[in-house]
């Protein structure tokens, strides 16, 4: 699916289901608009269950100001108005009540968003905008004015977010981003002191290193085109858990000893499609394509490791928590954790971008997770499958030690304990 030719009030439905079932906003709350060449603002309707809104149900107010369709817009159609006039080049809003921007909104703070590269890139600085009276000319005024300044997200002083675009896929993905950035902010309380990036640092994903030379593949085998298939659907899922966003996470897969599938950069990773994965051969780039950043980094493990057959990297809130603070991520807890993930190392930021070789030898059969600080989890397996697996064994038991913190002492399981599980689980004749 490629999104931007999808009509308006067919953009305005897919985005709305995912905020709402994305757990970002409830049954009332929330609004979305997109506005075209001529002046004309699709927008979402006032007292329609988002849970189950239809093309159908979307409003258009004209430029001439006349209304179309079978409800009201939304009440908040006055901000969406006020903002379009201060910023001609935004063509896209979206506002929504993410509890976890809520609870930054109440205590009266801004999420940081230089805990990781990519999500200071994708919103920018974030403003504030002065409470007023929801659907009120005079929260028209504050939120416009705010994003005149040129911010592109404005937290809503006890209210909310709202988030402007170019388009509408990209005002989503700042709110999600901003979102994950504010989850991760919450799940890492209480476990050390915080990590944040430097400009510095942020700048590293500039590198460029995914410009490889092309080629044009002469056929595609059927052992490609099952990963391919395999690729996407565990992208989706994936992204439906929220163990990725729409902006971050990379799946690869090892075809043979020359030849990998990796994800593209820059694609949305719920309307990832077969063709959208990047086929890469001994150094060279499936021609059209441009594979993921991190693509020289996935070359190296492969090199390096024959029996890894698939590399993921994801940012799931939970474990990213444990990337950005000071606290040892602790596997030792249940047998699932530490039979899948064993003991978690963590590589110092940078290592992704300037020192591949680094990271590939921290990996290994007994090390087959990483965390990579300040950025995301690594998992690896034998199969796409396996790799999986592990990042969602990962982000539920980072869920379960962050909710630990709040009831009591974590109590690991005993070293007799582990050894009966290395013995039963891990040894060289486990089937």
């Amino acid at each position: 699916m490629r999104f931007h030719l999808l009509h308006p009030r067919d953009q305005l439905v897919t985005i709305m289901n995912r905020i709402y079932h994305n757990g970002m906003t409830t049954l009332s709350g929330g609004n979305l608009s997109v506005k075209e060449d001529n002046g004309d603002v699709w927008i979402t309707p006032s007292g329609v269950d988002k849970g189950k809104l239809t093309a159908k149900d979307i409003m258009c107010v004209r430029a001439d100001s006349t209304i179309e369709g079978p409800h009201k817009p939304s009440s908040e159609y006055p901000f969406h108005r006020a903002i379009y006039a201060q910023r001609p080049d935004l063509s896209a809003i979206v506002h929504a009540h993410a509890p976890a921007l809520i609870s930054f909104s109440i205590a009266r703070q801004v999420p940081d968003t230089n805990i990781i590269p990519q999500a200071n890139r994708i919103c920018g600085p974030v403003g504030y905008a002065a409470y007023a009276l929801p659907g009120s000319e005079q929260l028209g005024r504050n939120i416009a004015s705010t994003f005149a300044e040129g911010y592109n997200v404005v937290l809503l002083e006890n209210h909310g977010i709202a988030t402007g675009g170019s388009d509408l896929l990209t005002a989503f993905q700042r709110l999600e981003t901003l979102d994950f950035c504010a989850r991760t902010l919450l799940s890492a309380q209480g476990l050390g002191p915080i990590r944040k990036l430097t400009d510095e640092q942020v700048a590293y994903v500039d590198h460029g290193d995914n410009l490889l030379p092309e080629f044009r593949p002469a056929q595609h085998p059927s052992r490609e085109r099952e990963l391919r298939q395999q690729m996407v659907e565990i992208v989706h899922r994936a992204y439906d858990r929220y163990l990725m966003i729409s902006t971050e996470g990379v799946v690869s897969a090892r075809i043979d000893n020359q030849r990998f599938l990796i994800t593209p950069t820059g694609f949305d990773r719920r309307s990832l499609e077969l063709e959208d994965i990047v086929l890469v051969q001994d150094g060279q780039r499936e021609a059209g394509k441009l594979p993921s950043r991190s693509v020289c980094l996935h070359a190296t493990i492969y090199k390096q490791h024959p029996e890894i057959g698939c590399v993921m990297t994801a940012q799931s809130p939970n474990v990213t928590a444990y990337a950005i603070a000071s606290h040892k991520f602790a596997t030792k807890t249940i047998p699932e954790s530490y039979i899948m993930l064993r003991d978690i190392p963590t590589v110092p930021f940078g290592a992704q971008y300037r020192a591949p070789q680094q990271i590939a030898e921290a990996l290994s059969k007994n090390t087959p997770v990483l965390l990579i600080q300040n950025d995301c989890i690594m998992t690896t397996g034998t199969s796409v499958l396996e790799a999986f697996d592990r990042l969602e064994v990962a982000e539920f038991s980072a869920k379960s030690l962050v909710d630990t913190a709040t009831i009591g002492e974590l109590v690991p399981i005993g070293d007799q304990e582990l050894r009966e599980l290395a013995h039963k689980f891990l040894s060289p004749n486990h089937p």
